[in-house]
């Protein structure tokens, strides 16, 4: 704390918030990085027909509010002591709205709604793609572009903004009125926060969020102009696209009393991988929360993917671009989440001494898919199933089953980056709610025969986006220096592996033939 001549010198902060899929958290840290208040509340979500997930875009905003109050609260300081405000949202949800009114036309989509799925079934079998596909490989084959190699390979997916976009402007008049009269803004959940914060003043997003709409060219990185005529999306709503790490503007004072610099726009699982301070490339790490989301950073080359694997801009601060590519398996949390609701156990801290209390899963397997699988078999009509069950298996079996099935996704996002990469994986780091499961971390360890280290902070996205709002402001150095305020919780070795170089040659004889039968599960559970 320095001093002034008029007395002290107020203690700075940053402010972030992380908008999840299931909840909205606000932490003030201090210069350590420690947490000095927090507030976190529900995402509502709204399902008003099966296969529909919305949000209320209001409710949202009314919350994110509400955690900043609480949270400065909770750390006992003054809202002009917040140096910054960085944001980290869920991707891909996004909403569209009246440019003069700032009123929504339709509720928030969600990025695991399904109302896009016929149309991008029925695109990816059409003769459109197959006719780009096959332009696309002989570009390739031409000019040895990687984009144009990604381009013959693309296909779409539920999980993009592209199709549920086109169902929304088919479906909502006033949308499409808005549009033709230029009228109209499209926005992911950090454009529409960004437009409230600063009362309608800016419409932007980052290269993070861009990446991970469907929409954008990574490779060119700005919206790609070929995808939005081929499909017919007006260009002209989507927001300027600016640096992850940029002074996007001041909060307006009437909202918290005090005029905020918001120095950074975040997508979460690029956020976690800011807050895990894996900067290096070959540096991954595992979020397991709703879903299960592995990143590797490939430095600053695109990664062009044939198993499914998404080619994500993990940030652009100043010159430097970052890229990702990421694994996705959407039904981690939502799979242990069902169980309890089904009282297969009252305390999720129980999950992992009732797995444990067990020799095995008494052949029981879990198949994790209520929202199709993802890479690297890319089926969104698979169904989740348990098989295998007799009259001898207990709660503990099928408990054991659901946390292996998490564990054995792990691997198989894993095993898929490996062949894909061509580049040495250097760590992993875990984080999100699920990593506090220590039995899904040993399994995990055991089954990719690597060292996987646990945070101490669970909430990585959180602390991502404030380490890039913190950095703007001069609050800290350099990344040297957030790398030295890191602590890792825990270190999981693999079992009876001195080895740590990723080979399989650890993996024990009983689980070979335990993923060997999974697999087989998963095989009878798709289309």
């Amino acid at each position: 704390m320095g001093s002034k001549r008029n007395g002290l010198k107020k203690e700075g902060f940053v402010l972030s918030v992380d908008v999840g899929t299931t909840t909205i958290r606000c932490h003030v840290y201090d210069k350590e990085a420690k947490i000095r208040g927090s507030c976190t509340t529900k995402v509502v979500l709204l399902y008003p027909e099966p296969g529909l997930v919305e949000m209320d875009p209001e409710e949202l905003w009314k919350g994110f509010v509400a955690v900043v109050k609480g949270a400065v609260q909770d750390a006992g300081v003054h809202m002009s002591q917040l140096l910054a405000l960085g944001i980290s949202t869920q991707r891909a949800t996004f909403t569209t709205w009246d440019r003069k009114t700032g009123v929504p036309f339709h509720n928030f989509i969600s990025w695991q709604d399904l109302r896009g799925a016929e149309l991008v079934g029925s695109w990816n079998r059409s003769c459109t793609m197959k006719t780009i596909h096959s332009a696309m490989k002989v570009l390739h084959l031409l000019s040895r572009h990687k984009r144009f190699l990604a381009a013959s390979l693309i296909v779409f997916s539920t999980q993009h903004v592209t199709f549920r976009l086109i169902w929304a402007l088919a479906n909502y008049k006033q949308l499409r009125q808005a549009v033709a009269e230029g009228n109209c803004y499209f926005g992911m959940i950090d454009t529409w926060l960004l437009y409230k914060l600063t009362k309608g003043l800016v419409h932007a997003t980052d290269y993070s969020n861009a990446s991970a709409t469907g929409i954008f060219d990574s490779y060119q990185m700005c919206w790609s102009g070929l995808l939005c005529s081929l499909v017919s999306l007006p260009v002209s709503i989507l927001p300027k696209v600016q640096n992850t790490g940029h002074h996007f503007g001041y909060t307006d004072p009437s909202i918290f009393g005090a005029s905020i610099p918001i120095m950074s726009v975040m997508a979460d699982q690029q956020a976690a991988m800011f807050g895990e301070c894996c900067f290096d490339v070959g540096d991954t790490k595992i979020t397991m929360g709703t879903g299960t989301f592995m990143d590797i950073n490939t430095g600053n080359k695109p990664h062009t993917s044939v198993a499914g694997l998404y080619p994500l801009v993990g940030w652009k601060i100043g010159s430097e671009v970052v890229y990702l590519a990421e694994g996705n398996a959407a039904d981690t949390g939502t799979a242990i989440k069902w169980a309890q609701e089904l009282e297969l156990f009252s305390d999720v801290r129980d999950t992992s001494a009732m797995a444990y209390s067990v020799a095995d899963s008494d052949g029981v397997c879990f198949v994790p898919s209520f929202s199709g699988l993802q890479a690297p078999l890319n089926d969104p009509g698979a169904c989740a199933s348990f098989m295998g069950l007799k009259p001898s298996t207990t709660k503990c079996h099928l408990v054991r089953a659901i946390l292996e099935s998490v564990a054995f996704r792990n691997k198989q996002l894993y095993e898929t980056m490996l062949k894909e990469m061509h580049i040495p994986i250097t760590k992993i780091r875990a984080d999100g709610g699920v990593c506090a499961n220590d039995f899904i971390m040993q399994l995990t360890a055991d089954l990719v025969c690597r060292k996987v280290t646990r945070s101490q902070h669970h909430e990585m996205s959180c602390l991502g986006a404030a380490f890039v709002a913190g950095l703007g402001v001069g609050f800290w150095r350099s990344r040297e220096e957030l790398k030295r305020l890191q602590s890792p919780d825990r270190v999981f070795l693999p079992k009876g592996a001195g080895r740590t170089d990723g080979g399989s040659g650890g993996l024990s004889g009983e689980y070979i033939a335990i993923l060997q039968s999974w697999e087989r599960a998963l095989r009878r559970c798709m289309n």
